[in-house]
């Protein structure tokens, strides 16, 4: 999967092959039969083309991660405890990166309006020739 993840684009055997020889010998029977049981799993989709199949990923790397998190989380009998025990366990730069994941998921703090997040006033000009209608106009 790691190689599929890599390019992030449908992939042929032949060319996670020459990917995996750059580091270790590796038959491409071997990785035909790896890519056509994540096919038979589910993880990837395939189209044929020609004689061959182009693989894809049917989620991201992220997902997949966060997926595993979640399953292992939901299995503790006490939630919390593996929480602070997880966190417990990262650097500070991944409870950076959790901090920063928080704050993208709770969105943007509630604050009095300032310039600019002003709603447009008067002053605003009225659409030229050429601009986009609005919704209502269509």
């Amino acid at each position: 999967m790691t190689r599929v993840w890599k390019w992030n684009r449908p992939v042929t055997v032949r060319e996670v092959l020459e990917d995996l020889q750059q580091e270790r010998s590796i038959a491409y029977t071997t990785v035909m039969t790896v890519l056509d049981n994540l096919h038979q799993k589910g993880w990837v989709r395939r189209e044929a083309e020609g004689r061959a199949y182009r693989y894809e990923a049917v989620s991201t790397r992220a997902a997949y991660a966060a997926a595993l998190m979640n399953d292992a989380w939901s299995q503790s009998d006490n939630p919390t405890a593996a929480l602070i025990a997880f966190f417990g366990m990262m650097s500070e730069e991944q409870r950076e990166a959790l901090r920063d994941a928080i704050r993208i998921v709770q969105g943007p703090e509630t604050r009095a309006p300032g310039p600019e997040t002003r709603a447009p006033g008067p002053e605003t000009p009225a659409p030229g020739p050429g601009s986009a209608p609005d919704a209502g106009e269509r």
